[in-house]
């Protein structure tokens, strides 16, 4: 099948593949800053929806973003919250705010997002989610698997970089979320350490360029 003929969802998926690749682990690896991450959270409007305890505020309170977690922990919550905020940002008629990963790595370390507090990923568990959370569906990883998504074992810089993986899930999810919906694909779902594993593995597999 040629990229022409390629579903919006699994070019989706590519662009953040391709998006990972192309960045600059070294950067997306520098220390983010607090103050900065704060400005990142009012300049992108997330204070729209993401009030203190107490104020009105259609999404999760302030303080239930912001506390330790892992990197890859965060990078699974911004893919689980992407389907219901880009419904609500597009019914309010609100465009998706870009997120580059320099002013990634400053809202993580707002959101006390630290790659340090990730567990070592279990690169077992992480094959058991590719089959559970049904990536090979459009994917292929070591040549088995979906046709017309991109193979996953393609190296890409960024599975060495939570702060660039997260980045790309952030760009990139709203659309492969529509898409899936439209498809009747089930959007998967990614808590605690099962983003970082997923990660892993395929950081653990992939190919020499």
């Amino acid at each position: 099948m040629t990229v022409q003929h390629r579903s919006p969802l699994l070019l989706g998926m590519a662009l953040v593949l391709a998006g990972i690749g192309a960045g600059s682990a070294t950067a997306a690896e520098a220390p983010g800053d607090a103050t900065r991450g704060q400005a990142v959270f009012t300049a992108k409007q997330c204070v729209r929806c993401h009030a203190v305890r107490g104020q009105r505020s259609v999404g999760p309170p302030l303080e239930e973003l912001r506390r330790p977690q892992g990197a890859y922990e965060l990078a699974g919550r911004f893919w689980n919250h992407a389907p219901a905020m880009f419904t609500t940002l597009r019914s309010e008629g609100i465009t998706w705010p870009e997120i580059g990963v320099v002013e990634m790595a400053d809202l993580m370390a707002y959101l006390q997002a630290d790659p340090a507090r990730d567990p070592a990923p279990d690169p077992f568990r992480g094959q058991t989610l590719l089959v559970s959370k049904g990536c090979l569906k459009c994917h292929r990883y070591k040549g088995e698997g979906g046709l017309v998504g991109v193979e996953l074992t393609q190296p890409y810089a960024g599975y060495q970089s939570g702060v660039a993986w997260a980045a790309a899930v952030w760009s990139h999810a709203p659309r492969m979320a529509e898409e899936a919906r439209r498809m009747g694909i089930l959007y998967p779902r990614f808590s605690g350490e099962e983003m970082g594993n997923l990660v892993g593995l395929l950081r653990s597999t992939v190919r020499s360029p």
